[in-house]
């Protein structure tokens, strides 16, 4: 058997390991360790030293940890109203500005992003994790009062808290004490979990970090 296909079943031995362990995860109760298992992953040496962002979309809430990696903050935020993961649309910010946002086209893109300050087309600070996408970490603004945004900001659930174009929307007061002094003076990292799949799928290398040397045996 050549080097190619040995290479094949090695990676679909893993992607199988790894997809048990998954399984295994979530019939344990244990769904909500993505979040554990990216920040283990950015500590590790993915965010380079700089500080970086977990979004749980599944329960539409984000933390950010400084340079060092300690945690400095966590807060429920609004997300996209469509559920879904896939890269926005390369000209989402054109349309945006033009003819608006498709409903089915308004999801909150699942992934490893890397974000720096910047400002929007208001002057209003904000953390760009996509500029091309329109797609950043901004603080509640005022919208239509039938949207209802802070009262779905404040509720305890999470099904209500989809109604954002697609950016990630945190209350004011937090984006001034938190997102601003970590992620909004210099470079970051934000990773975004998934809707529509295990986490693992998607970060298969802090998957291997977090469920250890047997999975990474595979590889």
């Amino acid at each position: 058997m050549g080097k190619q296909a040995c290479g094949w079943w090695r990676g679909m031995a893993a992607a199988m390991l790894l997809s048990a362990w998954a399984t295994q995860a979530a019939a344990a109760g244990r769904a909500e360790d993505g979040v554990g298992a990216i920040t283990d992953w950015a500590r590790s040496g993915d965010a380079q030293g700089r500080p970086f962002a977990v979004v749980d979309k599944p329960n539409a809430r984000l933390f950010v940890f400084a340079a060092d990696g300690q945690l400095v903050g966590s807060t429920p935020v609004l997300l996209g109203l469509t559920r879904g993961d896939a890269p926005s649309a390369p000209d989402i910010a054109q349309r945006l500005r033009s003819t608006g946002i498709p409903v089915e086209q308004r999801t909150t893109p699942a992934g490893r992003f890397d974000a720096l300050p910047g400002r929007n087309d208001r002057n209003e600070a904000i953390v760009w994790m996509d500029y091309d996408a329109a797609l950043a970490i901004h603080r509640l603004r005022p919208a239509p009062p039938a949207e209802r945004r802070p009262q779905r900001l404040a509720s305890p659930g999470v099904d209500d808290n989809r109604i954002s174009l697609g950016c990630i929307v945190v209350a004011a007061a937090f984006y001034d004490t938190v997102v601003a002094p970590h992620l909004g003076r210099q470079r970051s990292v934000v990773y975004v979990l998934p809707d529509s799949r295990h986490w693992s799928e998607l970060f298969r290398d802090a998957a291997v970090i977090w469920y250890g040397d047997f999975a990474a045996a595979a590889l």
